[in-house]
Order: C-alpha cells, then sequence, then structure tokens
C-alpha cells in the first residue's frame, strides 16, 4: 500500500539501500556521492535497487558543482537516463540551470522528454533560482511530479515561509517536497508549518571508520564516513505516520 504521506530516503551505497528499505522508506532516491550532493549512481546499484520492492528514483547528476551542463554533460545525463529505464526504476531526479539563476528550461524539456514515462523529481538546482515562482511554473509545464527544495535555505527548517508559500502557490499541481536537514526531532513541525504531503532526509547518522591508508594515500579524504541509519530511518517513519494520524 503506498502511504499517503511518502518518506524518502536518499542513499549512495548497497548497504545504505538495504538499511533505507529496513527502516520503512516508502521510496528511495539512489545516488552515488552524498557527501556533494549526490550524483549518478552506477548500473550496478540501479538494478540492486530496482530488485528492492521499493519505488527509486535515480539522481541524474554526472559531476559536482553547479547544473550548469555542457552539451556533452547533456548527452551523457539522457545515457544515463537510458541506465535507469534499462534497470527498471520508477524515476529520475533532475535539475539544470542557466548561469545567472534560472533554470534552463530547453535542457531540462529535452532531459525530461527523453525520460519518458518515467516519473521525474526537480532536485535542489531549484534553490539557486531568483525568482521560485517562476521556476515553480516551469516545472509544472514540463511534467515534473514533485520539486524538492529547502524553500532556497541552508536546511527545511530554516526555509519554512518559503516553503510554505510554494505549497500553497502548487496546490494539487505539483508535489513540494521539503528536504535538507530533515530529522526525527524537526520532521513533524515541517510537515505542519508547510503542509507539505511528502518529505525528503538522508538519515545518515551512523559513523564508518575509514583506515588511515587509505585516507594516506588519497582513496579517501576523511577517516570517518556517514552511512544510512536503519534505525534514524524507522524513528523518521514513525514520526510521519504520527503526524499523518493526527498524533504528532
Amino acid at each position: 500500500m503506498t502511504a499517503t504521506l511518502p518518506l524518502e530516503i536518499c542513499v549512495d551505497t548497497a548497504d545504505g539501500l538495504e538499511a533505507a528499505i529496513r527502516g520503512g522508506a516508502d521510496r528511495i532516491e539512489l545516488c552515488s556521492a552524498l557527501s556533494i550532493g549526490g550524483l549518478t549512481p552506477s548500473p550496478g546499484l540501479m538494478r540492486l535497487a530496482a530488485k528492492a520492492g521499493v519505488p527509486t528514483y535515480a539522481m541524474i547528476r554526472p559531476r559536482e558543482g553547479d547544473f550548469v551542463f555542457s552539451p556533452g554533460e547533456l548527452d551523457q545525463m539522457r545515457r544515463d537516463i537510458d541506465a535507469v529505464r534499462s534497470a527498471g526504476l520508477a524515476g529520475v531526479v533532475l535539475g539544470a540551470s542557466q548561469p545567472r539563476g534560472k533554470l534552463d528550461a530547453e535542457a531540462l524539456f529535452r532531459l525530461r522528454s527523453h525520460a519518458g514515462d518515467l516519473g521525474a523529481t526537480l532536485h535542489r538546482a531549484f534553490d539557486l533560482v531568483a525568482d521560485t515562482g517562476d521556476a515553480l511554473e516551469t516545472a509544472i509545464s514540463l511534467g515534473f511530479e514533485r520539486i524538492l527544495t529547502s524553500g532556497g535555505a541552508r536546511s527545511a527548517l530554516d526555509g519554512l515561509d518559503a516553503l510554505k508559500s510554494l505549497v500553497e502557490r502548487a496546490g494539487d499541481r505539483i508535489s513540494i517536497m521539503p528536504g535538507s536537514g530533515v530529522r526525527p526531532a524537526n520532521a513533524a513541525d515541517i510537515l505542519r508549518e508547510t503542509g507539505a504531503r511528502e518529505i525528503h532526509a538522508s538519515c545518515r547518522t551512523g559513523i564508518q571508520t575509514v583506515a588511515p591508508e587509505a585516507v594516506a594515500l588519497g582513496f579517501a579524504s576523511d577517516s570517518l564516513r556517514e552511512v544510512t541509519s536503519a534505525e534514524t530511518v524507522a524513528e523518521l517513519a514513525e514520526v510521519v505516520r504520527m503526524f499523518e494520524n493526527g498524533k504528532a
């Protein structure tokens, strides 16, 4: 049964995928390199996720940095969308910007058209735009299902007023999904204050130690690596269900 207030968890490893599902995620955003905001996952991870029994949307982002993409990068993104379709995933997570604070509507039209009947989320490239109202209408016109956004702030909790305004303006035309800094302790407040009907988090509260030798040789930038916590996912899922039932 599909939750009426879905909890989406973003993961970037096979173990994170398993932890998110065990904790009760309703939907997965599948990435690599979450430490830099998420990049396109590998075909192997996509195929693992396709067998997991939970709707999964794959991030389509070829590199770190901004979202102003060259023709070659856009071609790479189309091929990555093909890999998502081939793996049997439910959808893609897209975003593209112009150099000066607007969504790149032409690039997004081409990517969204290439995705065809795959579901589509507009990611936090949305948070870089100067005019969120204009960007909202662009996302609706291109057929996105939802916008993942912090309301243009560092975290969703800091962007509550902007998120509420977006939810009100969007109405039933598109879903506004708060994300960034969402935790079990603040999720109910974010949902209550914004009126959003779905929410996004990483729940990366565990720490895994990286071998010092790997750091010394440049294979890792730090000796500590955050990992998805099934316990935190479960705690957040419980908060969301309680809110959904009027008990939080």
